[in-house]
């Protein structure tokens, strides 16, 4: 029966119809470890004649007849293998014609040049270390379903390079965002995800029930709280990568899972969180990159991360769009300009909710570059200190790449009084999501304080040049499969 006429359980009876063959010969189909050189490393110092050992999936055979060229990987790279009927014994050289792909082997053998200038090792002795039932995607397709790309990540990482290389481009921004802190004498703290009251942000939480103290919990919507605890009880630099929980909805640039980036400086303000931003990302663009331009989306947009990058006022940018009597319009006026540039604006909303829709809905996405937004009315940002010479407007920024935005920094607020005073005006008849401890550790005294926050999806999103949130982490949230 050709293989083109195959169905999914006739090659599956297929494979293991091969591995029982592979048992006849002596071998383990789910054999033990093997000691071996990483493919990377072995063509990082790739020397004629030397006898190496490596291991890894079987990706391509190219059978012919007392000869075989096949590509094994190992999540390092790939590397052509050569096997040659009179340099293994009879079996080993019988038994390599049962292999499929997909099955795992370990070979041992010397390296040479092909003549096509492939460096390959030639195989003098290999075994079998695990057997795939399964056939795995078609080579040069890959997974063409992008729903089954996301279900089943294994099978997209086995099969494309690029996915492979995104998700270590995002280890290696972990990595050396965490250098580049530790560099600069913060130390990393962990809070809990699981907390009996939600707070830091403005969220719905997913709700849970912890039976033995028979109380109700929330997954955490941010670490900001408990860090800021932190530094009320001395600690002076410090940050937190971890996992935020928000029952929320789910679209490109959102999952109900994601990670941040959490940094609280002492002593420091927005300016302070404003030069760790203009020092991590070329930090990070050099050292991931090796580059200070991204390009990102399919239009293949260059973002450019060379520092400084532009600071501009929220009100200004709202009356460069809608113009310079903006602010002295009435509801009516402003609510008939903004539904004239094809806004939806609500009957209910009063001139600052007209103003946030035009930012979020016309303004933001037009800022392509690296931007920090500043000077954003208070009722936004309950958690920031007010700007010295305009009380409605808090000492913040919202920093804005390709039309998102990415992270927000503050000039925290300590005062207890003004604090509990916002989270009430946040709160309105809800008084019980007031985090009393909070305001109490408040009073215990904090020091002047900068804070930031950046989502790490969206931070790799941007590096890698990726517009889905879905594409940059391992296991998205998706509705179950039908």
């Amino acid at each position: 029966m050709s293989e083109e006429v195959l169905s999914s359980n006739e090659y599956r009876e297929q494979r293991i119809a091969n591995m029982r063959k592979l048992e006849a010969f002596g071998m383990r189909p789910y054999g033990q470890a093997f000691e071996r050189t990483r493919l990377a490393e072995i063509r990082a110092g790739f020397e004629e004649n030397k006898t190496v050992c490596a291991a890894g999936r079987l990706m391509t055979v190219r059978r012919m007849g007392k000869a075989s060229f096949a590509t094994i990987s190992d999540g390092t790279g790939a590397f052509q293998i050569f096997v040659k009927k009179d340099l293994l014994t009879p079996e080993q050289f019988e038994a390599f014609a049962y292999l499929d792909l997909g099955d795992f082997v370990g070979v041992e053998g010397r390296l040479f040049v092909t003549k096509t200038g492939e460096p390959s090792i030639e195989v003098h002795r290999w075994q079998l270390l695990s057997k795939a039932i399964l056939q795995p995607p078609e080579k040069f397709h890959g997974l063409q379903d992008v729903e089954e790309r996301y279900r089943k990540r294994y099978l997209d990482l086995m099969m494309s390079q690029e996915s492979r290389d995104r998700f270590n481009k995002r280890s290696a921004i972990l990595r050396e965002a965490r250098a580049f802190l530790h560099g600069r004498g913060f130390i990393e703290v962990e809070t809990p995800m699981m907390q009996a009251q939600a707070g830091g942000a403005a969220a719905k939480p997913f709700v849970t029930h912890h039976n033995a103290l028979d109380t109700e919990m929330v997954m955490r919507i941010a670490p900001e709280l408990y860090l800021k605890r932190l530094i009320v009880g001395g600690f002076d630099k410090i940050f937190e990568i971890g996992k935020n929980f928000r029952n929320e909805g789910i679209d490109r640039t959102h999952n109900p899972e994601f990670t941040v980036l959490e940094v609280y400086e002492a002593y420091g303000d927005r300016t302070s969180m404003k030069a760790i931003i203009e020092g991590l990302l070329p930090h990070l663009c050099e050292k991931v990159l090796g580059a200070m331009t991204v390009e990102y989306g399919e239009a293949k947009e260059v973002l450019d991360f060379t520092p400084p990058y532009r600071e501009v006022a929220y009100n200004d940018l709202v009356t460069e769009h809608m113009g310079g009597d903006w602010f002295t319009l009435s509801v009516e006026a402003a609510r008939q300009r903004a539904e004239a540039k094809g806004l939806y604006i609500d009957p209910a909303w009063g001139h600052l909710m007209i103003t946030r829709e035009v930012y979020d809905k016309l303004i933001e996405k037009t800022l392509r570059q690296p931007t920090f937004v500043t000077r954003i009315p208070r009722q936004f940002v309950p958690l920031a200190k007010a700007c010295a010479d305009d009380p409605t407007l808090v000492d913040v920024f919202e920093f804005v790449v390709a039309g998102k935005e990415l992270c927000p920094g503050y000039t925290e607020q300590n005062d207890p009084a003004a604090q509990r005073a916002a989270l009430a005006d946040q709160a309105g008849d809800d008084t019980e999501k007031i985090d009393e401890d909070f305001i109490t550790a408040l009073e215990h005294g904090m020091p002047p304080t900068g804070g930031l926050g950046i989502g790490i999806d969206r931070l790799v999103m941007m590096l890698t040049g990726t517009e889905v949130i879905r594409d940059v982490i391992l296991f998205p949230q998706m509705k179950a499969a039908h």
